[in-house]
């Protein structure tokens, strides 16, 4: 499996609007940051993970081909701001959404002309496909098990993927915008060869998102063998110094980065 970082960026991408701080005043191309989406590829089999207002501007370096599935964490604007741009794919079929009830609801409620009975000709054909925490599913050749971290008091979606066998689901796991996780939980994400996880800033508690010494405090929990840390604002200082002061096995990730898992 292929994984790139179409964005690794909090909210209001960086630099944010208005700010003169040195990341936001930054010309390192890693401290630009779109908001959070990534792209998970076999030969076979492409997965788009969340959809936000940035995806137009994320998608069209990228090969023009079919996406099998589009994955939404949660009903945040930012993580699914972007979906009528997945308009120009439908020429392959409809466009298959997987999303928790909250995040479906929340889907109807910011494209209802894409369900509505008589739709407007051009609009995106979506399929919604609701998923449910550790009810794990299968697309083309990738197996998939979502389980529940809280964003806040919301309840949102991790996934864990793996290629082929289920008994391999340890290969990847995926996980923005978490403050905490349940004990319950955090089985779903141990072993993982790659972890990705959000790390919003340094200092400030958020009431939302950890922190960059919380995600490391995780990744040390679930025993990753690796970890990308995403989700950042502009408030986690530059890439190349907060790189420079974690531990080897642990790195922000940056827009454009590709892994192979």
């Amino acid at each position: 499996m292929k994984l790139t970082f179409l964005g690794t960026g909090t909210s209001c991408g960086v630099p944010t609007i208005g700010c003169q701080c040195e990341v936001c005043q930054s010309t390192d191309p890693h401290d630009k940051r779109l908001r959070c989406s990534a792209l998970l590829e076999t030969e076979q089999t492409r997965l788009l993970i969340d959809c936000g207002p940035d995806f137009r501007q994320q998608i069209l370096p990228q090969p023009f081909r079919k996406i099998d599935g589009v994955l939404i964490t949660h009903a945040h604007y930012d993580h699914m701001g972007g979906m009528d741009d997945l308009r120009p794919y439908c020429q392959f079929g409809e466009i298959n959404v997987y999303a928790d009830p909250e995040a479906c609801k929340g889907l109807l409620q910011m494209l209802p002309y894409c369900f509505a009975e008589n739709r407007y000709p051009g609009v995106p054909a979506i399929q919604l496909n609701e998923i449910h925490p550790h009810e794990q599913f299968l697309i083309g050749d990738i197996s998939i098990m979502p389980f529940h971290v809280m964003h806040g008091k919301l309840p949102i979606l991790g996934f864990r993927f793996a290629q082929h066998s289920p008994q391999a689901a340890h290969q990847l796991v995926y996980i923005t915008d978490m403050k905490t996780i349940d004990d319950a939980e955090v089985s779903y994400a141990e072993r993982a060869d790659t972890l990705i996880v959000n790390a919003l800033r340094q200092g400030k508690p958020h009431h939302s998102h950890q922190l960059l010494n919380d995600a490391v405090s995780f990744a040390r929990r679930v025993g990753a063998r690796r970890t990308f840390l995403i989700h950042p604002s502009h408030e986690i200082g530059l890439h190349a110094e907060v790189n420079k002061n974690l531990p080897d096995d642990i790195q922000l990730a940056y827009d454009g980065q590709i892994l192979a898992i």
